[in-house]
């Protein structure tokens, strides 16, 4: 875990001293569902790692064809747009590559298949950290039920993760592509009931609401601003001791 990212309390730097060696770099894999799934979730907390000089990686699952009500969009197109804004958003927290696995929206499953193209993708990836959604949250509020995609992203990162990445007896095909097990160090879960590390995104928090802005197909009329704030300070004064502005994550550090 980073010097920023302490469980259960507030975030804070350091004393600084000459003979410390200087903090391991994290290789972030950022694992949703769908383009601006990273952008809602963590977008502070990575231009926050960027900054300091950590490598950060998007994995998007679907293809995002079905974010549209307007009946002059086919889904294909908006693949094509989605894509571009996710780029974009992408950019403005200082991430260089996103990968998009293609799968149509709406009709994510967490099949052997699925967990598979994961399992491949840390392999490949080789991260030391992974964020991803928790599976088990069904709504959030009276307004708003949980996208099934966003539950099923989450249970499929986090078998992927533990056992499959780590133990060379599953998926054998993929050692025939020279992808040899690897293990994760540790493990934020965005998005849940359950948070014990808060991260400050006080200095980064204009460039999340700035990277929501780039999904312009998604805001609308929309302007997130307000609510990000809104949500960002709430989440901060649960923080020990409290901080101006917050992303909650469960943090874990998977043996196995």
């Amino acid at each position: 875990m980073s010097e920023l990212d302490q469980p259960n309390e507030a975030t804070s730097e350091p004393d600084e001293k000459a003979d410390e060696a200087p903090p391991e770099k994290k290789k972030v894999a950022v694992i949703f569902a769908h383009p601006d799934d990273p952008d809602f979730s963590c977008a502070g907390t990575v231009a926050k790692w960027t900054d300091e000089g950590h490598e950060v990686v998007y994995v998007l699952l679907t293809n995002g064809d079905k974010g549209s009500h307007d009946p002059e969009m086919s889904p294909e197109r908006l693949v094509e747009i989605r894509e571009v804004e996710q780029r974009a958003a992408a950019a403005i927290v200082g991430v260089n590559e996103v990968i998009f696995l293609g799968r149509p929206d709406g009709l994510l499953v967490h099949d052997i298949d699925l967990r598979r193209d994961i399992v491949r993708i840390v392999r490949q990836l080789k991260p030391t950290t992974v964020v991803c959604g928790d599976p088990t949250m069904y709504w959030f509020a009276p307004w708003y039920i949980n996208h099934p995609d966003h539950r099923a992203a989450g249970e499929a990162v986090l078998a992927a993760l533990y056992p499959a990445a780590g133990n060379r007896n599953y998926f054998p095909e993929l050692l025939s592509e020279g992808l040899e097990p690897h293990k994760i160090k540790e493990l934020y879960i965005s998005g849940t009931s359950q948070a014990d590390t808060f991260v400050d995104i006080t200095s980064t928090i204009d460039r999340k609401i700035a990277a929501l802005r780039a999904h312009a197909s998604q805001m609308g009329d929309w302007d997130p601003e307000k609510e990000i704030k809104e949500w960002a300070v709430r989440d901060g004064q649960r923080a020990d001791p409290p901080l101006q502005h917050a992303e909650d994550f469960l943090y874990f550090t998977p043996e196995g």
